[in-house]
């Protein structure tokens, strides 16, 4: 956490990387792994190499923009948390004005990689755009916005898989299940460490929402996770590699579900089990990129 005194005495330039987030990349990853999971897994484990960048540069640009309007949105609640009131826009390192300039930056970055995209996939992206600008005013209105944000994630899954097929098949749509239940949980292991601050600012979130059955409420999202991840390797007869992978992936999501149930846990736990699924989610992916070579 940086003091004010570092925060007056750092760059501008650096200002406006935490502003983006790009200090802290697992929430940039993360974003990035449902998409990777789409576009290896339509093109049968050989994506272009072009699409696979324009996937990435998208997401980066997608998820800056994300992070942006989110603060923009919050500049007046990220204060009075903990975890959040040395962000850019919270502190008043930079001006509202700057925020809207680098959000405009990014959705524009993001437009330009769009145009590459076919008419399908251009449309969903386009789509994407106001589920991304409301999803933070949600927490304000919606008991549990972290389903907004899954729902946001789950577009990834789309606008990639059309990338390559030019289509939306029963594969695709078990993905976007698999994405949006594995988001709701991670998510929600993340918003447990500010339920204190939540509830004393009176926003929304789902930890807040499922109360003491937060954990059991984790636990689902992730059997429904691997349910539909299984389903998914069926229909597309991903190799032994899938398989072996999601085994692991899934002891991982169960060791986490066992500690959270556990009573006492430090807040430091929530951010390090967010960081684990980032690592839990590059496994799946290389699990599917051998499962689908023949």
């Amino acid at each position: 956490m940086l003091t004010q005194h570092e925060q007056n005495s750092e760059p501008t330039w650096f200002t406006i990387i935490r502003l983006l987030r790009w200090d802290k990349p697992e929430g940039r990853l993360i974003l990035m792994i449902p998409a990777l999971w789409a576009v290896f897994l339509a093109a049968q484990g050989t994506p272009p190499l072009p699409l696979v960048g324009v996937i990435v540069l998208g997401t980066l640009a997608t998820s800056a923009a994300g992070c942006v309007v989110n603060d923009l949105w919050d500049r007046d609640i990220d204060p009075q948390v903990q975890r959040t009131r040395n962000r850019p826009l919270a502190s008043r390192a930079l001006s509202v004005k700057i925020g809207i300039v680098v959000a405009l930056a990014a959705l524009i970055c993001a437009f330009g990689l769009s145009l590459y995209l076919n008419t399908l996939s251009f449309w969903l992206c386009v789509a994407a755009v106001p589920v991304i600008l409301l999803y933070p005013g949600a927490k304000r209105v919606f008991p549990v916005p972290q389903l907004v944000l899954s729902i946001a994630w789950g577009f990834g899954v789309l606008i990639s898989w059309s990338a390559v097929t030019r289509s939306l098949s029963l594969p695709t749509w078990l993905l976007w299940g698999a994405t949006v239940l594995w988001t709701l949980g991670f998510d929600t292991v993340y918003a447990m460490s500010d339920r204190d601050d939540d509830r004393r600012i009176g926003v929304n979130s789902s930890a807040l929402f499922f109360g003491n059955y937060a954990a059991d409420a984790i636990g689902i999202s992730f059997i429904g996770t691997v349910v539909l991840l299984a389903w998914l390797g069926i229909e597309l007869q991903l190799n032994i590699a899938f398989w072996i992978t999601l085994t692991l992936a899934t002891a991982g999501w169960i060791w986490q579900y066992i500690r959270l149930k556990q009573k006492d846990i430090p807040n430091s736990a929530y951010a390090e089990m967010f960081r684990q699924n980032v690592w839990l989610g590059f496994l799946v992916l290389a699990g599917m990129i051998v499962g689908s070579l023949s």
